[in-house]
């Protein structure tokens, strides 16, 4: 099995709900994203995916966050801004951009700090 990981970034702000203490006020984050693909066969070119390509990907879903009040987005009306959520936010629209590809999405980490992150990943 082969798997690749691309980091990327986006800056955006929120607020936790019944969080208790700071996180419930205002405050935001430089968030790390980290994406893992996986397969089990490589390209004529050697390659699982090209690199440029899964960025693209990847930068193209974070947009949707990047320098954004998380709370206003319609998915975290519904469900917390909490960086689990964020990550589960990410990997399932990451998986619709990458479904034409040969690639299975496999995790996606989200740091909301230099020490604390979270990550989603399906189960099989």
């Amino acid at each position: 099995m082969y798997v690749l990981t691309v980091k990327d970034m986006f800056s955006a702000a929120h607020r936790l709900s019944g969080a208790g203490g700071k996180c419930e006020e205002l405050h935001g984050h430089n968030y790390v994203v980290e994406v893992s693909v996986q397969g089990e066969k490589l390209g004529d070119e050697g390659v699982l995916i090209d690199f440029r390509q899964l960025k693209e990907a990847v930068k193209q879903v974070l947009l949707l966050l990047d320098h954004k009040y998380l709370n206003d987005i319609d998915f975290f009306q519904k469900h917390s801004s909490s960086s689990e959520y964020i990550a589960h936010f990410i990997y399932m629209n990451l998986k619709e951009v990458l479904r034409e590809k040969s690639v299975k999405l496999s995790e996606v980490r989200v740091w909301e700090s230099e020490n604390s992150c979270a990550s989603f990943r399906e189960e099989k």
